[in-house]
């Protein structure tokens, strides 16, 4: 079921208003009704997958258990095995086999090769597997302590509204607002109705509609000359923000109406001054899950210097990539990213803050924005193709300086949606969302009418339906 459906249209408010029904009185009502809307929400997609997540969440409840209550640390240890091994190994087995059968059939030389498996990957599965896995690591390290109640724990790794794609939770944080009641706040449900329209917006309006342009560009890539394909290249980079983060604050928008945080995953990624930068901004959780669970414990295990950084960055973010896909393009982009990182590490971040003078400041501000901009939308090309060979091609067509002929007024005009987009965040660069709080800021009728032009934005602009990029990773 996707947000941006009519099905979810009538599933969300049914959903809302059942909840705070059945479960007004009790925690272990809204708890449990929750656990069914999920249960519901996600076999709308495919009630095979179902058992799946049920089957994983009892395994890390029982090993978070066992290895709170285990006196030997060897028992300890093999629980946590058992989960790592039953997480990355499912991970594995519906996300990876297939292209690393493939991979070894071309290194032997096997004609018409085929995988053994045709399956499906279920969706969310990267997201929810991580989540569980963060639990039991958590839970062995002392952290945390393993929660008693099953029902609270299936609520945690099924949480409808990030389910599918994310924020990756960790226990510590979104696991303790199943224990207790939660009541109904008038102001949260309105931060999230809010929310939740500025998701929209930003997935079908402009998401959406840069679809198109981006399409028809890596369809037909060779109509089109150097300044076109880079331009394309930056639509691609606003689509792919506005799609994910729409769709990451439709379900934050989502929680609130139902008593619940989850954490800020995006921060305006576009302001980066660095591809560091760029990692503390966008899809903040699952890079904060890779440098706890990953990086630091590789640096840490060995004698701390600068090769063995050098090499704890290049794997985890190598892997990073790796995560969005089994291709080579992913595995390509996180390699990049991992290079570019470690010679950030070994020059040293750039710092506006050194040069004194305000106009040298600015300048040198918006040099390392634009340039690192420009890297991004670059290393993002490698991401949207899984040939590598033809994303090195369009690549080296834009630098190769052709001009452009016949700029297409179609695709130039997806610049407004853009356009539109700053506007409304660049003010409002320093909040969760740039609807945040609008009492504070606008009287009652720019408000109204502030929400009427989105509605009327996205009722009059949306794009033909395109299901969410991050469903595939």
């Amino acid at each position: 079921m996707l947000f941006n459906s009519f099905e979810f249209a009538i599933f969300l408010p049914v959903v809302f208003a059942l909840y705070w029904i059945v479960g007004k009185d009790n925690r272990r009502h809204q708890n449990l009704f929750l656990l069914v809307a999920s249960y519901f929400f996600y076999a709308y997609w495919d009630w095979r997958f179902l058992s799946l997540i049920f089957f994983s969440s009892l395994i890390d409840y029982y090993s978070g258990l066992r290895i709170y209550n285990s006196t030997s640390d060897h028992t300890k240890k093999l629980w946590l095995y058992f989960s790592i091994f039953w997480n990355l190994g499912t991970l594995f087995i519906f996300k990876y086999f297939n292209f690393f059968i493939e991979g070894f059939h071309e290194i032997l030389g096997l004609q018409n090769s085929h995988s053994f498996l045709n399956i499906i990957l279920p969706v969310g599965l990267s997201f929810y597997t991580f989540q569980t896995l963060s639990y039991t690591i958590d839970v062995f390290k002392k952290r945390i302590k393993p929660t008693h109640q099953l029902l609270e724990f299936l609520c945690f790794v099924s949480f409808f509204p990030q389910l599918v794609a994310g924020p990756v939770e960790r226990a510590s944080h979104l696991l303790p607002q199943f224990l207790k009641r939660r009541e109904f706040n008038y102001q949260n449900a309105k931060e999230g109705l809010r929310q939740i329209l500025w998701g929209l917006f930003k997935k079908m309006v402009i998401a959406d509609n840069l679809a198109i342009a981006v399409n028809e560009m890596y369809s037909n890539y060779e109509q089109f000359q150097s300044l076109e394909l880079l331009y394309i290249a930056v639509l691609y980079y606003f689509q792919l923000y506005c799609d994910f983060s729409g769709y990451v604050d439709i379900a934050i928008g989502s929680a609130r109406l139902f008593g619940f945080e989850l954490s800020v995953n995006f921060r305006m990624p576009h302001l980066s001054r660095s591809i560091r930068d760029f990692w503390r901004r966008w899809n903040i959780t699952l890079s904060q899950w890779f440098r706890d669970y990953l990086f630091i414990p590789l640096v840490r295990k060995r004698k701390r210097t600068n090769l063995n950084t050098y090499i704890g960055l290049f794997i985890t973010f190598t892997l990073i990539g790796f995560w969005h896909g089994a291709a080579w393009n992913f595995l390509l982009f996180g390699m990049i990213h991992a290079t570019l990182v470690i010679i950030y590490r070994i020059i040293g971040e750039p710092q506006i803050k050194d040069y004194k003078s305000y106009w040298n400041y600015k300048l040198m501000d918006y040099i390392f924005l634009i340039s690192n901009f420009f890297i991004l939308v670059l290393t993002l090309i490698i991401f949207r193709t899984p040939d590598v060979s033809l994303g090195i091609d369009i690549i080296a067509k834009i630098f190769s300086f052709v001009p452009d002929s016949d700029f297409q007024t179609v695709i130039g005009l997806k610049s407004l949606f853009i356009i539109i987009l700053l506007l409304i965040e660049l003010p409002n660069r320093n909040k969760d969302f740039p609807l945040l709080r609008l009492e504070k800021q606008m009287p009652r009728f720019a408000r109204w009418a502030l929400y009427y032009f989105l509605i009327f934005m996205i009722f009059r602009y949306t794009g033909p339906e395109v299901e969410y990029i991050y469903f595939q990773f």
